[in-house]
């Protein structure tokens, strides 16, 4: 009987302003909807499933979960909802709670190159050092990218297992419920099981859904009837409360959830205790996998002429927006790679894509391009001007105040 792994994600991106090329403010982080939209989340979400998280670890002392955090989510809660914060710390002081590092800005950032890849994972370890005093030995990088590359370059920074997507396509006939290894068996790779993570993060409120309702009893009995060293489940924290409200029955049926797994013989592993088991194989991924749409590629943000048109122009700022030096002006470009930004403008038809939409600021992907090239185009002309010998700081004026940001200078 394998044991189960929690694992939740939490983010929030910022989401942009519209900018017009005429518009002479250009400041492009929507500050008001930022902190409507957090409220929101905080108050629908995170405060009321961490505290039943809290709720259930005291009285069951063996349950156990594991999160990881963006950067980006760490900056508005300081802002906006510090007690969001507060509430973490005390579930992480709990003991029954695990951290896993990622990049800060839940980006692109590996496809950017490999060095802003590590910079932005560094800037994450050290925030995650800030808040807990922790330091994650599990990795997990946006949307769950994964490669044999990525896993190469992840375990010489230390990290001791990394997550994936435990698909068909890569697994074969095997199980995605075993720790597998990448091929240079460097690294342990942890791979979600989808089906049973989807069952309640897309399935769980669906009346048209052939085992709706799903009971605690009944998900427990798919658990403990599972082959497998470990059933991983992973899934956005947001499900809690935002995706599925707590009207459908959402946290009652959490809260229900670990008495029924404990009664089935079913332990609980944080994600650093599941890395320990041993891999009974390894797993071979060449091209880049991800847990995002049907496809399990990186085409949700790189899959139209659109997508590619503006993520080549930030690609191709790299070199003089670190050449400025000008931390506030580094923060704005990396702020630009969050993945979200890209699924905006997103056109394809797929399975979950009532998900995409319902995160999606624009009314269409085309006017998420015009308003994402509007702001990259002028952060360019800002960062070209800074690189000018005789430039004043009111050249530099625009996207995000350099108190906004929480991290040091590079």
């Amino acid at each position: 009987m394998p044991n189960i792994t929690f694992y939740f994600e939490v983010h929030q991106p910022y989401r942009l302003r519209r900018i017009f090329s005429f518009d002479k403010n250009k400041d492009f982080i929507d500050a008001e909807k930022n902190r409507e939209i957090f409220n929101k989340v905080a108050d629908k979400c995170y405060l009321p499933m961490t505290k039943t998280l809290i709720d259930l670890s005291k009285e069951y002392p063996e349950f156990k979960t594991s999160f990881s955090f963006t950067g980006t989510f760490f900056e508005q809660a300081e802002k906006f909802r510090p007690d969001v914060i507060d509430t973490f710390k005390e579930l992480f002081d709990t003991g029954s709670m695990d951290i896993l590092d990622e990049t800060y800005y839940h980006s692109l950032a590996y496809l950017i190159g490999r060095k802003e890849f590590e910079e932005q994972i560094k800037q994450h370890r050290e925030t995650i050092i800030k808040h807990f005093g922790y330091k994650p030995t599990v990795f997990r990088n946006t949307e769950a990218m994964y490669s044999n590359d990525i896993a190469e370059t992840v375990e010489k920074l230390g990290y001791k297992a990394i997550i994936a997507e435990g698909w068909e396509r890569s697994l074969g006939w095997r199980s995605p419920n075993y720790v597998y290894t990448d091929p240079s068996k460097g690294i342990n790779v942890l791979l979600r099981n989808y089906k049973l993570s989807d069952d309640i993060a897309f399935r769980f409120s669906s009346r048209r859904w052939e085992e709706w309702p799903l009971t605690a009893e009944k998900y427990a009995d798919w658990i403990a009837k599972s082959e497998g060293d470990t059933v991983n489940l992973f899934m956005d924290y947001e499900t809690f409360g935002e995706h599925q409200w707590k009207d459908t029955g959402i946290f009652e049926f959490f809260r229900a959830l670990p008495g029924e797994l404990i009664k089935r013989g079913v332990g609980f592993n944080k994600v650093s205790d599941t890395a320990k088991l041993k891999p009974v194989g390894v797993i071979d991924i060449p091209n880049i996998m991800s847990w995002a749409d049907i496809d399990r590629d990186i085409s949700a943000w790189l899959g139209n002429k659109m997508q590619d048109a503006a993520f080549e122009k930030l690609k191709s700022m790299e070199k003089e927006v670190l050449a400025t030096g000008d931390s506030s002006l580094i923060d704005e470009w990396r702020v630009l790679q969050t993945s979200d930004n890209f699924y905006y403008m997103c056109t394809k038809w797929f399975a979950d894509g009532d998900v995409h939409k319902y995160f999606n600021a624009y009314d269409s992907p085309y006017i998420a391009y015009i308003n994402y090239m509007n702001i990259l185009s002028d952060l360019d002309r800002r960062v070209k001007s800074a690189l000018e010998p005789h430039h004043t700081p009111e050249d530099r004026k625009g996207g995000i105040s350099p108190s906004r940001t929480s991290q040091t200078p590079l």
